[in-house]
């Protein structure tokens, strides 16, 4: 399953979102689900404990001006990798 996280991690249920993530999928952040990335952050902690694969839209994070605070333990990618991730899943999940 894909989750694309495109809300501030402090305005949604991260809660839920750890809750429904299985080995396996793969969640994407995009717009200002960026946040959940900046290194040192709780919620970054949170998800790199997750058995899940973790991707960031690259044009996002530099929009935000978050380029040398984001964490490298998440994949930044771009619209066609975005576009290839939506493929992949059948099921997608948007918070």
């Amino acid at each position: 399953m894909l989750h694309t996280l495109s809300h501030s991690p402090w305005q949604c249920d991260f809660a839920a979102l750890l809750r429904t993530l299985n080995a396996g999928d793969d969640l994407l952040l995009i717009q200002d689900g960026v946040l959940a990335g900046i290194e040192g952050g709780r919620f970054l902690e949170l998800l790199l404990t997750a058995p899940i694969s973790l991707y960031a839209l690259n044009d996002d994070i530099e929009a935000r001006g978050l380029s040398a605070q984001f964490s490298n333990s998440i994949d930044r990618v771009g619209y066609t990798h975005f576009v290839s991730l939506t493929v992949k899943h059948r099921n997608q999940i948007a918070w």
